[in-house]
């Protein structure tokens, strides 16, 4: 491939190189990085063009390649990751989202379980509906004896996708959708009340039209037995409906889809019914089906303050040549896979940097305008996509299933594909490409990160920087002082016009979050990822709110996260002193420490170390955990005098308000000259014990271990403690590019 371009090449931030670094580029078996960035995009380019040598064995791969090329690494538009990560690898697999069927039988569901180990180490996520699982102490005609129901089922899932580590670069993620009319469908609602439990689903219970009618009128509606299709019972509407809001406030779960709606829209109901949706909730599949995505940067679309649309198309066009030769070049995990996405070939070209391209144009996120211009822009795309698409199949012939689906029964001209757009969650996508996340408002204009325990930086929104010098207002004391705050609406010594255009996602009102979500909502094929941000104070009644208007302004599901919810631990480990004033960025914050009452409630552990039997005693008061003293058997001398001052120190954090995880992963994991025993019952040194002796405790009560494959604390990154974003109903952080969700 010629190695000359003739548009620039954007140039990657610090940030975007070390996630490229990290989770994406290609390394041996030594882990020895072997490409750069740039040889990324060339590798990824070359693969998806050499697809059109299927169609023509004398098309120009090479000008084509460059062409792919220079969108990607001009950062106009990137793929979804596993394409970035797999393309021209012996892997191969390019997809990010799969649904499968869970059949109401054991066999059926362990095939289930099977195929999801299958795609998970392929680094793709999934999509489940239970519904078809007969309810909890319903008979099992073969063996006489009584179902477990839908909720036991999901376990075994979460279990399994534990275990798969998608070869270290994506976790494993999955949906679970339960139908509102399952007998089961109040326990599914309470079965991450106690955030315990099923930490690789996300959940949303599928609402239909008949629900929400019975909701609006209070009335009763009927519970079916998905085995023979009889009634079992009933439940009032609106008070399962409060069931849901009141659970989505709680902690952000369960979300609502729509179900009727994403079959309204289903392009090809005549070969199945859509059931669920990949793990963010933007691309609805039938079972076995998948997609692959890309978002175009929207942020690059826009040149001396107005939107280039002969650009956009261009690339549009561009980017829908480039998925649909994904789906040709993708090695799809099982054979059923294949012939579903050959038979619709769906894709999902989506957007992100919306929220970059609104302030380059001057326009509020949170003005009437920004929602007008979200349904131009979107439907723009919606239509050259499609244009694009049969253009495609005037070259390439219609997708297989076309007779009969929604475009043949309108009369539309052939089509390539089942569907264009897709709004999906961006994660570290948008961090390569240094732009704001999907259709999602900036998340922060400045906030800080810390290197190596020593150095605080602080990163601020490219743009605010530029205008802030240019305007005369830029100073390191204020953008520190933007970062303790999070928002600039009441920082007065800002101008008024900018503090009005640099809203971030928790300055915007709900009500503004879902209006944004349904105008680009109007011109998707798929459906939309977005989050409904709300504030720590928001009430129950706020989240009916936005549920209802989702509902009323046609959109196919909600995602809510209510500041807070599931940031905390199950205790709270400490208090700040609110009456002294913050302290300067990169000092110390005061700290109360909490005062020893007289009684204390105490467990001891006894540990096995090299050293001999360490006993580990841990205190609690009435707010969580307190102190910890250590006893070394018959030790003495070092061992002994090292244990106490551990314990001295541990209880010390305790009592200043660190959180239990940050004590164990300090120390778990230091190793001596003398461990103690096998495998996962292995103790490194006296400190690894400490630590050992900690998760024992908090595991024996029902709390958070610290250990992220257990339960993941979404307030800060497991990995960098950086800050996160929720999005979509996922998690991820845009230092690192940490990612909860596949």
């Amino acid at each position: 491939m010629n190695q000359k371009t003739s548009k620039p090449i954007a140039a990657l931030t610090t940030n975007a190189v070390t996630v490229l670094e990290r989770r994406y580029l290609m390394r041996n078996e030594e882990g020895t990085i072997l490409e750069t960035p740039m040889d990324m995009f060339r590798r990824v380019a070359e693969t998806i063009a050499d697809a059109d040598r299927k169609f023509d064995e004398q098309a120009d791969t090479t000008t084509l390649a460059e062409k792919f090329y220079e969108m990607m690494a001009g950062l106009e538009f990137l793929p979804n990751s596993p394409t970035l990560m797999n393309a021209g690898r012996e892997l191969g697999q390019l997809s990010a989202c799969f649904v499968l069927p869970v059949g109401d039988s054991m066999e059926e569901i362990f095939d289930a379980v099977k195929y999801t180990a299958l795609i998970h180490k392929s680094g793709g996520g999934t999509g489940f509906s239970f519904s078809r699982l007969r309810p909890a102490n319903d008979v099992v005609l073969t063996t006489k004896g009584i179902s477990s129901g839908p909720i036991s089922f999901m376990k075994v899932f979460d279990v399994a996708t534990e275990t798969i580590k998608q070869g270290g670069t994506r976790r494993g993620a999955n949906m679970g959708i339960l139908r509102v009319d399952h007998p089961d469908i109040m326990d599914f609602i309470m079965c991450k009340a106690d955030k315990k439990q099923l930490n690789n689903f996300n959940l949303s219970v599928g609402l239909t039209e008949a629900f929400m009618d019975a909701v609006q009128n209070d009335e009763n509606y009927d519970l079916i037995n998905p085995r023979n299709g009889e009634k079992t019972g009933i439940h009032n509407a609106r008070k399962v409906f409060n069931r849901i809001v009141t659970q989505a406030w709680e902690n952000g779960e369960p979300g609502i889809v729509f179900l009727d709606r994403l079959n309204r829209d289903n392009p090809t109901p005549h070969v199945g019914m859509i059931e669920s949706t990949n793990p963010c909730g933007e691309q609805p599949l039938l079972p076995f089906e998948s997609c692959n995505l890309g978002s175009i940067n929207l942020a690059k679309m826009v040149t001396n303050g107005t939107i280039a649309w002969s650009r956009l198309k261009e690339v549009v066009h561009r980017t829908v040549h480039f998925l649909d030769n994904v789906v040709e070049v993708n090695k799809y995990p099982l054979p059923e896979i294949a012939t579903m996405t050959f038979g619709n070939r769906k894709i999902g070209l989506g957007v992100m940097g919306w929220a970059d391209m609104l302030i380059l144009l001057g326009i509020p996120y949170n003005d009437d305008e920004a929602i007008a211009l979200a349904r131009k822009v979107m439907q723009f795309i919606n239509d050259e996509g499609h244009a694009a698409s049969r253009d495609l199949a005037q070259k390439r012939g219609q997708f297989p299933n076309f007779a009969g689906s929604l475009f043949d029964q309108r009369g539309e001209p052939p089509i390539r594909n089942a569907t264009i757009t897709t709004i999906a969650p961006t994660g570290t996508i948008s961090i390569i490409a240094n732009t704001s996340s999907g259709v999602e408002p900036i998340f922060a204009v400045s906030y800080v990160r810390q290197v190596m325990d020593d150095d605080i930086l602080v990163e601020v929104h490219p743009i605010f920087e530029n205008i802030a010098r240019k305007r005369g207002f830029y100073s390191l004391e204020l953008m520190q002082r933007i970062a303790r705050h999070g928002t600039i609406r009441d920082m007065y010594d800002i101008p008024e016009d900018i503090r009005r255009l640099f809203v971030t996602a928790h300055d915007i009102s709900p009500e503004v979050h879902i209006k944004m979500q349904a105008a680009f909502q109007k011109h998707t094929d798929n459906a939309v990822s977005k989050t409904v941000n709300f504030s720590n104070g928001a009430t129950i009644d706020d989240v009916a709110t936005v549920y209802e208007l989702a509902y009323l302004l046609d959109c196919k599901g909600v995602t809510i996260y209510r500041d807070g919810s599931r940031d905390k631990q199950v205790l709270s480990t400490g208090k700040r002193d609110h009456e002294s004033p913050r302290a300067p960025l990169g000092e110390e914050p005061k700290v109360v420490k909490r005062e020893r009452p007289k009684v204390l409630q105490g467990w001891t552990y006894q540990m096995q170390t090299g050293c001999g039997p360490l006993y580990v005693t841990i205190n609690e008061n009435g707010t969580g955990l307190f102190e910890l003293f250590t006893t070394m058997g018959k030790a003495g001398g070092c061992a002994a005098s090292q244990c106490e001052a551990i314990g001295r120190m541990v209880s010390l954090a305790w009592r200043s308000g660190i959180q239990s995880r940050q004590v164990i992963k300090q120390l778990q994991g230091i190793s001596c000259h003398s461990p103690c025993g096998f495998g996962e019952s292995k103790v490194l040194s006296c400190a690894d014990a400490v630590a050992k002796a900690i998760q024992s405790h908090m595991a024996a009560h029902g709390r958070d271990t610290g250990n992220e494959k257990i339960a993941f604390v979404k307030g800060a990154c497991p990995d960098c403690g950086g800050i996160v974003e929720h999005e979509g109903g996922c998690v991820v952080c845009r230092l690192c590019g940490y990612s909860e969700c596949a």
